[in-house]
C-alpha cells in the first residue's frame, strides 16, 4: 500500500535569496505566499505522530556550513537540501526539523546526521553516501520519520537508532552496499535505559544485497517488521535478541538463507512472531517467544505483491 501524498498546511513565507549558501524565507520584504510543508505524505506506525518542522520557515541550503547551522538551529524550521553536502564529522539534528532533498540531486557525503535528544524530526528524499560514521544515528530521541533515502557505503550503520529512542517509524528507504544495516538497541548493557522504549516500525524498505541488522533489535517491544523486500541479503535479515518482541509480517525475502532468527553473537534470544511471509530461493526463519500486540491499525499489503511495490517505489525520487 502507498502512503497518502496529503500535505500539510503552513504558514505563509516567502522565499527569497540568500547569502553563504542558504536560501531563507522572510515574509518581512515581500507579499506573502501561501506554502505548504515539504514533507510528503504521512507517517504510519510508531512515528504517526511525527510532524517535523511544519509551521517554520523553509530554507534552501547547498553547502556545509549552512546546512550545519540549519540543522542545528532553535525551534521548527523545514530544510531543503540542494545538491551534494560534504561533511568531514557527523551534524547534529535538533528537534522540529523537516530535512529534504530537492529532487533527486539532494545528498548528504562523507559523513551523516545525529539526531540527538531531539523531538519530531523527518528526514525525507535524500542520498546518504560514503559515512566515515553511520549514515544517520538516533540517540534519545522520540518521534522520527526517516522516509525515502537512499543508503550506501557507511563506514558503520546505515541508520542506527539507539539509547532509549523510540515512536520511530523507518519506510520506504533503499539500502545497498551496506554491511551493518540498521541496529536498533547498541548495547547488551543498556537494558536499564532501552526496555519499554526502542519502539519502531519498519515497512517498504528495500534491503538490496546488504549482509545484516535488517534490523538487530535489542529490548524494543513491540517492533515492527512488515512489507520489506529482502534480496539477496548476505549474513541474515532480522535478529531479535535481548528480550525483544519483533512482529516480522508480510515480507518478501528472496535469495536469503537466513531471513530472521533469534540471539546473536553474545546476544540472548528475544521473541519473533513471523506471519504471511513470502520466501522465493529463501530459508524459513527462526520464529519463537510472544511479541506486544502492535498498538495502531495498519493494513498490510500481500507479502507476494511486495517486491514489485517496494522496488518500484522506495528510494529517492519516489515521494
Amino acid at each position: 500500500m502507498r502512503r497518502t501524498s496529503a500535505r500539510f498546511a503552513l504558514a505563509t513565507v516567502v522565499v527569497l535569496g540568500g547569502v553563504g549558501g542558504v536560501t531563507t524565507a522572510n515574509a518581512a520584504d515581500s507579499e506573502p505566499a501561501q506554502a505548504e510543508t515539504l514533507a510528503v505524505g504521512t507517517p504510519t506506525g510508531f512515528g504517526a505522530d511525527t510532524t517535523g518542522g511544519a509551521g517554520g520557515d523553509v530554507v534552501t541550503v547547498s553547502d556545509a556550513d549552512a546546512f550545519i547551522e540549519a540543522a542545528d538551529s532553535d525551534g521548527p524550521l523545514q530544510i531543503q537540501v540542494q545538491g551534494t553536502i560534504e561533511l568531514d564529522d557527523m551534524a547534529r539534528v535538533s528537534s522540529d526539523k523537516t530535512i529534504i532533498g530537492v529532487g533527486s540531486s539532494g545528498r548528504i557525503d562523507g559523513s551523516g546526521l545525529n539526531i540527538a535528544d531531539a523531538d519530531n524530526v523527518i528526514i525525507q528524499n535524500l542520498t546518504f553516501s560514503n559515512s566515515n560514521d553511520d549514515g544517520i544515528n538516533v540517540q534519545y530521541s522520540t518521534n522520527v520519520w526517516i522516509d525515502h533515502n537512499d543508503f550506501t557505503n557507511p563506514n558503520d550503520g546505515a541508520l542506527d537508532i539507539k539509547r532509549a529512542s523510540t515512536d520511530v517509524t523507518v519506510s520506504w528507504n533503499h539500502t545497498y552496499d551496506s554491511d551493518k544495516n540498521m541496529l536498533l538497541g547498541h548495547d547488551d548493557g543498556n537494558a536499564s535505559e532501552d526496555v519499554g522504549r526502542l519502539n519502531v516500525t519498519y515497512h517498504h524498505n528495500w534491503f538490496d544485497g546488504v549482509n545484516q541488522r535488517n534490523p538487530r533489535v535489542r529490548f524494543g517491544d513491540p517492533v515492527h517488521v512488515y512489507n520489506n523486500y529482502y534480496d539477496n541479503v548476505g549474513s541474515y535479515g532480522v535478529a531479535s535478541t535481548e528480550d525483544a518482541g519483533v512482529l516480522v509480517e508480510a515480507n518478501f525475502f528472496e535469495n536469503t538463507e537466513d531471513p530472521f532468527h533469534l540471539g546473536e553473537a553474545d546476544s540472548g534470544p528475544g521473541s519473533i512472531v513471523a506471519r504471511d511471509n513470502h520466501f522465493v530461493n529463501s530459508g524459513s526463519g527462526e520464529a519463537g517467544g510472544s511479541v506486544a500486540s502492535i498498538p495502531y491499525g495498519y493494513s498490510p499489503d500481500n507479502a507476494s505483491s511486495v517486491k514489485s511495490i517496494v522496488t518500484g517505489g522506495a528510494g529517492v525520487g519516489n515521494i
